[in-house]
């Protein structure tokens, strides 16, 4: 299997992020420029369930690496295997929340306009992963099974954090709080109080405490905000009918 390579990536409208991975592991993020989409979706809009046409979506994934497993994300924990999860029928993705995948060419890749996508590689760049993490997703263990389905040791694994609603704009009830502390009392220190009653949630901090008790160390990325910047990234909390951003990653031949 060979991966189709994009035809250019502009600075302003993809980057690559930064972390050390092997050479042959390739990774990318979208930001909402450099599609064909029309407002409110403008302009690079990658999600084919917000309402926005199928066309525009089709042509924007065109000009990403392929084949890729475009899932359907519930927020669920499921994790499937990216090479055997692509497919050309956009009306039929495959149900999850994350991929693996071991197979050159095979792109694993999730949506996001706010929860947290995380990217995973081993040293050896002999898997990678990706993975959707809303709170509700992170909170039940979908980082925990995409580590799993990894099956190489915790300590040989790193993670990119991706751009994600930030911990001075994510507001959340006492529902949200403790869920997290019933499954681990640290996750207290992921939220800060407010006036109103309401609480401030961290999830780069909540997702590096389950990545650090998985035994996994070297954690990048997470210090960007997608409600705060309004010009580069797409925000479900900050616009409610909006497109989504991609995380990519795959394998080349070494």
């Amino acid at each position: 299997m060979s991966v189709n390579k994009m035809p250019s990536v502009n600075n302003t409208h993809c980057f690559t992020p930064d972390w050390p991975a092997p050479a042959n592991v390739k990774s990318l993020q979208t930001t909402r420029h450099g599609g064909v989409s029309a407002a409110p979706y403008a302009s690079f809009n990658l999600g084919d369930h917000v309402g926005d046409a199928i066309d525009a979506v089709a042509a924007n994934r065109q000009q990403l690496p392929s084949p890729a497993a475009w899932l359907k994300q519930t927020h669920s924990t499921i994790v499937v295997d990216a090479e055997t999860s692509t497919t050309e029928d956009v009306s039929a993705p495959i149900e999850a929340d994350a991929s693996v995948s071991r197979t050159v060419g095979a792109v694993s890749v999730v949506m996001t306009a706010d929860c947290l996508p995380v990217l995973f590689c081993d040293q050896q760049g002999s898997v990678v992963a990706a993975a959707h993490a809303g709170w509700r997703g992170l909170c039940d263990g979908v980082l925990e099974n995409t580590v799993a389905a990894m099956a190489v040791p915790a300590d040989s694994i790193m993670a990119w954090l991706g751009p994600a609603i930030g911990p001075t704009a994510f507001e959340v009830g006492d529902d949200v709080r403790e869920a997290f502390m019933q499954r681990d009392v640290a996750a207290a220190a992921a939220f800060a109080l407010q006036a109103d009653g309401k609480w401030l949630a961290d999830m780069y901090l909540l997702a590096r405490q389950r990545l650090n008790r998985l035994g996994i160390s070297q954690i990048y990325g997470g210090t960007e905000c997608t409600f705060n910047d309004s010009e580069r990234y797409f925000s479900y909390r900050r616009d409610g009918v909006t497109g989504r951003m991609a995380s990519l990653i795959w394998l080349e031949q070494q």
